[in-house]
């Protein structure tokens, strides 16, 4: 849990989550916190068209020491069935910590609309062009 200070600091101001466009893709750091209170930051690709909460490679999955949660089911945009792992995090959103559950797949970070539930998205499609997240009201 953040410290009292930073909550209420946040709390304060209208609180907004940024990044940018970078290669065509809106990315937006991330803070991931494992099971034995490591932090790893990196970027994710904010992706619209995944339902889940966010996905991982299983490298950063296992630094990070992740608990299995179970077995999952998806259709990959190239129309392929997949079976991956599901393992349960900790991440740091809009100045909280949320539990998520993590979709282990060999690819780049990846936040899905699950995760965005209750935010405005908005972002200049760009070169270095801004993506902000703003929590609705």
């Amino acid at each position: 849990r953040l410290p009292r200070s930073i909550r209420r600091a946040w709390r304060a101001r209208k609180v907004m989550i940024t990044g940018i466009v970078q290669r065509r893709e809106a990315v937006i750091p991330l803070t991931v916190l494992g099971s034995r209170r490591q932090r790893m930051e990196f970027d994710a690709v904010i992706d619209t068209g995944y339902t889940g909460w966010i996905t991982l490679p299983p490298g950063i999955v296992s630094a990070l020491g992740l608990r299995w949660y179970s077995l999952g089911r998806g259709i990959l945009a190239d129309g392929t069935i997949s079976i991956y792992d599901v393992y349960v995090a900790r991440i740091v959103w809009d100045g909280n910590i949320r539990k998520v559950r993590v979709n282990q797949l060999d690819a780049a970070p990846l936040i899905g609309m699950s995760l965005l539930r209750g935010f405005a998205l908005n972002m200049r499609v760009r070169y270095r062009g801004p993506v902000t997240l703003t929590k609705l009201s």
